[in-house]
């Protein structure tokens, strides 16, 4: 088996609830989504990168992986579409004691089912229509992946976080069906819900942040608003 990976790197983790950690990032290419606030587009393309054999892939995990490093982050484009590689890449991870992270769209339930074995810590994110991560005709088909990712990750005991990226173009009634559907797929509690303001484009304002946080606070309390610290300290 190959894999596409675009880079492999240490840095801040800049987002969601365990920001600030080292991290080793394992950046895989390929996405065939828009989010017109994608901030990698370098890693969209499903040829981006370079190519790897598993155990090259595996190796050259292993020689960046620095001391004190918190986890590892399977992130892309999106790890999903080479879901079989990352399985291979994270227990790889997982035998070194270090926890393992899955940062994707789960826009695929299966595939997601699939690397959940091997992954510690997983993002599950929510795309909000106006993102234009999908069409508007197969936003509902998305949510539902999304969902069934939510429930199963909780169903295995992961640790398991949801987060939902805003922007100035987010309308608070949709979100607030979007957050009803989230909460109506939890069948157990979830270790945090992010609300992500975009950077750089379409910036949302303090009063609309203030109005979703509203809509989550109460269905979940530890709610959280966290803009993408990485931006702001010149990580990668």
């Amino acid at each position: 088996m190959k894999v596409r990976l675009s880079e492999v790197f240490t840095s801040v983790e800049g987002e969601g609830i365990l920001y600030g950690t080292k991290t080793l990032f394992v950046r895989l290419a390929g996405c065939p989504f828009g989010c017109f606030y994608c901030d990698t587009p370098e890693s969209l393309p499903s040829d981006s990168g370079t190519e790897y054999s598993i155990k090259d892939a595996n190796r050259l995990v292993d020689s960046s992986l620095k001391s004190n490093t918190y986890k590892v982050n399977f992130t892309g484009g999106d790890p999903l579409i080479q879901h079989e590689a990352v399985a291979l890449l994270a227990r790889n991870v997982q035998e070194k004691k270090i926890p393992t992270y899955l940062e994707s769209s789960c826009f695929d339930t299966d595939r997601f089912k699939h690397v959940l074995p091997f992954i510690d810590i997983a993002k599950i994110e929510f795309k909000t229509r106006d993102s234009e991560f999908v069409d508007a005709q197969h936003h509902a088909k998305l949510i539902r992946e999304a969902a069934g990712c939510l429930r199963a990750s909780l169903e295995s005991q992961k640790t398991t976080y949801v987060k939902v990226v805003v922007s100035s173009k987010t309308e608070t009634g949709e979100f607030e069906c979007m957050v009803r559907e989230i909460f109506d797929a939890a069948p157990g509690q979830i270790d945090g819900f992010v609300i992500q303001p975009t950077y750089g484009v379409a910036e949302p304002g303090l009063d609309l942040l203030m109005e979703l946080y509203d809509v989550v606070y109460p269905h979940y309390e530890q709610v959280r608003v966290v803009p993408q610290l990485h931006k702001f300290i010149g990580a990668p």
